[in-house]
């Protein structure tokens, strides 16, 4: 496949959120896909089986894989999933460095191939890299952002629903801050079709829920024992992605870069923000309690950390 006509995202790294990834946008029809990793055949052959896969789906997208990033071309949103898990032994600043120069790495290729895409980051530790990605790019702060506050939320949303006995889609909610540990609840932004939730989950049982949401990867990693989550982290993505490549405004707490919103500036925080063709189109600053605006500064202070090591 030597063109593509129709849109066009790009999944850098074939492992198991990448490949999920991919396979999700074939299922949605929603663009062409590429699928990029250093492993040889790995992506191809992966490529190849979601390809197949398409005809019993009735899905008529086109995908292909491979280790050349010239298949990054013309693409519209690159994801960008590359990075290692920590291995024994090795330090958490050992890891930050080597996902570093893996992030950068694999930006300045995507920035020669794309240099109009959108980037969406995935890798760990999230807040961090982007920040990695948006210097490695010398794209501007809109069309670069990374994904986590979407894969937070869903955890939430997702135990309130079971907790409640509702659809998860009628659950709004909104976290703030980095991805993990050190996310900010807010509680009071979160409603059952507009109805407080607190009419439905006492206090006690509601913290419980942000606990676990907080710890949503770690638990799944405790199941899994050599490996992480994908299937959400992968579902969390494309929804940006489909946000933004259909131009539909959605409200959506997203890694963004600030300058000046809730109080910091130049750092990747969790916010809410408006996706749409443009990527972050808006940041949208909501009123907090000065717990919360505690929590976010434990947040801000642990993502600036991380940044300050890799000297950025």
């Amino acid at each position: 496949m030597k063109d593509f006509k129709r849109p066009k995202i790009s999944v850098i790294g074939a492992g198991n959120v990448g490949a999920t990834a991919a396979h999700l946008i074939a299922l949605k029809d929603l663009a062409d896909v590429a699928l990029i990793d250093i492993a040889e055949g790995v992506p191809t052959g992966k490529a190849l089986d979601i390809l197949q896969s398409n005809s019993v789906e009735a899905s008529s997208v086109r995908s292909v894989g491979g280790t050349d990033y010239g298949l990054v071309e013309n693409s519209q949103i690159v994801i960008i999933t590359a990075g290692i898990p920590r291995k024994p032994g090795m330090s958490r600043d050992d890891l930050l460095k080597t996902n570093a120069d893996i992030v950068q790495s694999v930006t300045q290729q995507v920035a020669k191939k794309a240099p109009d895409s959108i980037l969406i980051v995935v890798s760990n530790p999230l807040d961090a890299m982007c920040q990695v990605a948006l210097k490695a790019s010398g794209f501007p702060k809109e069309r670069v952002m990374g994904m986590a506050g979407v894969l937070d939320t869903a955890r939430y949303r997702a135990f309130l629903a079971e907790e409640i006995g509702v659809s998860p889609e009628d659950i709004q909610a909104l976290l703030l801050g980095g991805h993990g540990d050190t996310m900010v609840p807010l509680p009071r932004y979160t409603s059952l079709q507009g109805i407080p939730i607190s009419q439905f989950v006492n206090e006690k049982r509601l913290n419980e829920i942000v606990e676990r949401a907080k710890a949503g990867g770690a638990e799944i990693v405790g199941y899994l024992k050599t490996g992480s989550a994908f299937y959400a982290p992968a579902a969390a993505a494309v929804e940006m992605a489909e946000a933004i490549l259909k131009d539909q405004k959605k409200l959506r707490p997203v890694s963004a870069y600030l300058e000046g919103e809730f109080g910091y500036k130049g750092v990747y925080l969790g916010v809410p923000v408006i996706l749409g063709a443009k990527g972050v189109e808006k940041i949208v600053e909501v009123d907090l309690d000065e717990k919360e605006k505690a929590l976010l500064k434990n947040s801000y202070e642990a993502v600036k950390s991380l940044t300050e090591v890799l000297g950025l």
